[in-house]
C-alpha cells in the first residue's frame, strides 16, 4: 500500500530518467522489469533519488497503478 502521496515530479522522472547502473543500464525506469524492481525491494534499494524512484516505481507496480505513468510517457515522447 502507497504510504505518501505521489509528487507528480516523480512520474515525470519515472519515464523520462534511464537506470544508471547495473544489468538494466541505459533503460527507462519505468520500463524496467518487475522481477528487478522485486530484487531490489528483497536486497534493499540503493540510497539517495535512484533508489527513491526505484522504490516508487516498485509501489507503483505492486498496486496496480502503472496507468498513472501512461499520459505522461505518451507526452515526454
Amino acid at each position: 500500500m502507497l504510504t505518501a502521496p505521489i509528487n507528480p515530479q516523480m512520474l515525470v522522472d519515472l519515464v523520462s530518467i534511464r537506470m544508471p547502473f547495473g544489468k538494466y543500464k541505459g533503460y527507462i525506469l519505468c520500463d524496467l522489469p518487475e522481477p528487478y524492481l522485486v530484487w531490489f525491494h528483497r536486497k534493499g534499494f540503493p540510497s539517495g533519488e535512484i533508489g527513491m524512484l526505484l522504490s516508487a516505481l516498485y509501489e507503483i507496480q505492486l498496486n496496480g497503478l502503472q496507468y498513472l505513468l501512461k499520459p505522461i510517457r505518451g507526452y515526454e515522447r
